[in-house]
Order: C-alpha cells, then sequence, then structure tokens
C-alpha cells in the first residue's frame, strides 16, 4: 500500500500550507455541516462528527467556525441542508483511474469543475461505475512514532484491524498506518487510544485494488497537476487515484 499511502500523506502535508490559505475551511466545515446532520450534533454520541473536528482542528480552523459549521449540520442554519454526498469516477493521464467524493449544494457547478480539471490536464471524467470496482473503503488509523512494531501489531488486532504498514507520516516524523473494515474504526481508534498511542489522523479512505505504475514524465507531470486542481476544487472532499510513482520521478513532476 505504499504507493497510495505516501500520496495521502503529501495530501495531508499539502492540506496545512492550503489551510492558511482557508482553502481547507469550507471542506471541513462541510464535512462537520453533514456528519452533523446525519449524526446529530453532540460530538461524544457521533464519531463521524468528532473526526470531522479533528480534522478541523489539525487543519488549523478557528473554534468559532467549528461551532457555527455543527450549529449549521443540526438544523440552526440551512447551509447544511443543501449538501449532498455525490461521488464521481474518471481517468487521468496513463490510464490512473481516480475516485473522487465531493459535498455540493450544485450538481451542476461541480460536475463541471470536475471535467475541466480533468480535461485541462489530459484526464477525463467517466460514468458512475466505471472504476469505483477498482477501490475498497477502509478505515486508516495514523499512529505517530516511534513504535515497537510487535506491540502494535497485538493492539491493532485487539481492535479488529486487518492490516498495518509503517511509514513516514510526515517529513520529520513516522509511524504507522492500520487498516480496518469502515464499520471498525471507531473501535479500532478507541482501542488503539486505550492503550496509550498517539493518533495522527483517524479517517476512511479509497484504497485500489490493483495499481498504475506511472513512468512517463509528461504523464507524472499531467497527473500530478490533474490531482491538485481535483484537491483544490472546494467541493471535493478527496480525490483518490490509483497510480504508484518512484519518488524521484514525483519529485521532479511536483515542481
Amino acid at each position: 500500500m505504499a504507493g497510495h499511502s505516501k500520496w495521502a500523506n503529501i495530501k495531508r502535508q499539502k492540506a496545512r500550507v492550503d489551510a492558511v490559505k482557508g482553502a481547507v475551511f469550507a471542506r471541513v466545515s462541510r464535512a462537520i455541516i453533514v456528519a452533523a446532520r446525519t449524526g446529530g450534533g453532540d460530538p461524544a454520541g457521533n464519531f463521524q462528527l468528532r473526526t470531522a473536528i479533528e480534522k478541523a482542528k489539525a487543519a488549523g480552523v478557528p473554534n468559532d467556525n467549528i461551532e457555527r459549521a455543527i450549529a449549521k449540520g443540526s438544523g440552526q442554519g440551512v447551509d447544511g441542508d443543501r449538501l449532498e454526498a455525490i461521488r464521481y469516477e474518471g481517468y487521468g493521464p496513463g490510464g490512473v483511474a481516480v475516485l473522487i467524493e465531493a459535498l455540493t449544494d450544485n450538481r451542476n457547478r461541480t460536475a463541471a469543475d470536475l471535467r475541466a480539471a480533468f480535461s485541462k490536464n489530459g484526464g477525463n471524467l467517466g460514468e458512475t461505475g466505471c472504476v469505483g470496482w477498482m477501490f475498497d473503503q477502509k478505515g486508516v488509523v495514523a499512529v505517530a512514532g516511534p513504535l515497537d512494531e510487535e506491540a502494535l501489531l497485538e493492539a491493532a488486532l485487539d481492535g479488529a484491524a486487518e492490516s498495518y504498514e509503517m511509514t513516514d507520516l510526515e517529513a520529520d516524523l513516522t509511524g504507522a498506518e492500520v487498516f480496518c473494515a469502515p464499520e471498525d474504526l471507531e473501535g479500532l481508534s478507541d482501542t488503539l487510544t486505550a492503550q496509550g498511542y498517539r493518533l495522527h489522523c483517524v479517517e476512511t479512505r479509497w484504497i485500489p485494488s490493483n495499481t498504475v505504475e506511472v513512468v512517463d514524465p509528461d504523464h507524472a507531470r499531467s497527473l500530478l497537476k490533474m490531482m491538485d486542481a481535483l484537491d483544490d476544487l472546494d467541493d471535493v472532499q478527496s480525490a483518490t487515484a490509483n497510480f504508484e510513482m518512484a519518488e524521484e520521478l514525483m519529485a521532479a513532476s511536483a515542481v
């Protein structure tokens, strides 16, 4: 899972930079609104809301913004009622499969923005189902290190984990990502927290069942530009692709 994990880590680092510009604020606020609307405004009884709030705080979203988003989702505003979750699918340069989750109050606008991001970078927005079968949704708990791998494995199994991967969570932070079924995410998170682990991130993520290795520099450059363009759209909550790319090529193409 190294390829998708590396891209997920890059996106998390990018999110912190974007937060300074306010780009992430709208995205995480929408996630809070929908979580509050779906499961209620009390974080203690709503794991999805707790997770969304933690992401917002990690991105530097002010408490006032978080409270307003909870209020809207809980029925004290109108914005939450207009948002709907939609999944989009498409292809990037080199036949890379891309799966996108969006929260939108205007389907036509979102589809047009996504189509432009794909087409301007050598990809194309496809029909529903064209690539979705290539991905499985998993719960992911990122645990900050340093870690004893054997002890982590034992703790992870206690929390119904399916697998784990030792990885760099950030440039200067080692750790691991522990994977489980989406419905087991809360239990895994609680188990690892109870055993003293420091959780860096808790989320659901789409994991590709197969990957495409990108070796062509032109494809690599266009693909990374396309992923950046998708991530920069306010309506996009997540954009996942099934590519693998050598670190040297990724570094050269991301300039």
